[in-house]
């Protein structure tokens, strides 16, 4: 059977081919659950399709969240302490909280990708420093660049990639995990000590990663077998 995965949408106006307002999501996300035997299904970020999350989740076999822009620090019972801060869009926050909260009540496997580790830390209950210039000397250190991660050893993610030192991992970041939700526990960090990686307590397969592992899964075996292993999950 092909896995199908729920990846919710964003609101867009680059769109072409297409008459009036679109929605979107990201072609290499796509492309790496396909190269793992997969398919996307995307689904518009809106208001009334809230009320069909459960629905949505449960006929899905997995949960794909991908990057963007800033969650409001409402969200998390801050202010907004920062003009860095950017591209918040209060349904995106919405919609991708209550499909992570149903996809984490029932189970279901889930992927989460630098905004969406947030999404998932934020949606059970942790923050998030808002920027990185924050707790670091240098805040764009992690914007656009490659480093180190280091995975923890028995961890889900290392299982899953084969190794604790993964190849190729693209950082475009400028907000990371502060306080980490209770049922979350951290399996990777960048030498700086920046949170990489997350896995859920209890849930059988539930992986936030902060880097962007689609942007080298084309080229990177490394890269591209989290994918492998969430599809096989779903």
């Amino acid at each position: 059977m092909t896995a199908k995965i729920l990846l919710p949408g964003k609101l867009t106006t680059g769109a072409n081919g297409v008459r009036g307002e679109s929605y979107s999501n990201g072609l290499k996300y796509a492309t790496a659950i396909a190269r793992a035997g997969g398919v996307v299904n995307t689904v518009a970020p809106l208001q009334e399709h809230l009320a069909h999350v459960t629905n949505l989740v449960s006929s899905s076999d997995g949960v794909l969240i991908q990057g963007g822009g800033d969650i409001d620090p409402s969200r998390y019972g801050e202010t907004k302490r920062t003009d860095t801060v950017y591209g918040i869009v209060p349904i995106h926050d919405e919609f991708e909280t209550a499909v992570v909260q149903e996809a984490v009540r029932l189970d279901k496997p889930v992927l989460a990708i630098c905004r969406g580790i947030q999404v998932l830390n934020v949606a059970l209950g942790g923050t998030l420093h808002q920027d990185l210039g924050d707790v670091l000397p240098n805040r764009e250190s992690h914007w656009d660049t490659y480093h180190p991660i280091h995975l923890e050893t028995g961890s889900r993610i290392a299982a899953a990639m084969a190794t604790r030192s993964p190849d190729r991992s693209h950082s475009f970041h400028h907000q990371a995990l502060k306080d980490v939700a209770t049922d979350l526990v951290v399996t990777a960090r960048a030498p700086d000590g920046v949170i990489e990686a997350v896995e859920h307590r209890h849930c059988t397969w539930v992986v936030g990663v902060q880097w962007h592992p689609e942007d080298d899964a084309g080229e990177s075996q490394t890269q591209q077998s989290l994918f492998d292993a969430f599809v096989a999950q779903c």
